[in-house]
């Protein structure tokens, strides 16, 4: 989306948003801009989710950090439940999937995997729901500390009661 564009959706300058995303870049807030890319397209055929068990929670950053070395691991979360790690992967075959599973059981500390393999997928996607946040946190992000707020933003009082805006 345009600078322009986004202007016109919340009522600012295609200037006032190039510094404020630019802002939110700064803070961490926007962490990047990618390219949505079709895998079936690619060639990766196969999506599984695989929970993976360790014998102790010492061993969780180790295990973690191998599996930075594993390009097909698209998502690694620490969770509750049956499992310590749950991850999401993409391989081209179920051959690559089993090599994968027969690395996995190699790292030190890991117990058990289960492997849960995708028959179908409805929905996918990595879109927060920002825009069912409250006004107020819609502004305060889109302020991004600059000051300037939407055209026409009612006036907000600080912690003393003093009105500013």
């Amino acid at each position: 989306m345009s600078f322009q564009r986004l202007g016109e959706e919340v009522g600012l300058s295609p200037a006032s948003v190039h510094e404020r995303v630019r802002k939110l870049e700064q803070r961490g807030v926007l962490r990047g801009y990618h390219a949505e890319l079709d895998a079936r397209a690619l060639g990766f055929d196969v999506t599984a989710f695989i929970g993976v068990s360790i014998h102790h929670p010492r061993g969780i950053e180790a295990i973690e950090q191998r599996l930075h070395e594993e390009p097909q691991v698209l998502e690694s979360h620490h969770v509750t439940g049956g499992h310590t790690l749950l991850l999401k992967v993409r391989m081209r075959d179920t051959r690559e999937l089993r090599d994968l599973i027969f690395r996995l059981r190699g790292f030190e500390g890991v117990e058990r995997t289960e492997t849960m393999v995708v028959l179908s997928t409805q929905r996918e996607g990595h879109a927060l729901p920002i825009e069912e946040a409250p006004r107020a946190h819609e502004a305060s992000v889109l302020e991004a500390n600059s000051g300037e707020g939407r055209k026409g933003k009612a006036a907000a009082k600080t912690k003393s009661g003093r009105t500013r805006g």
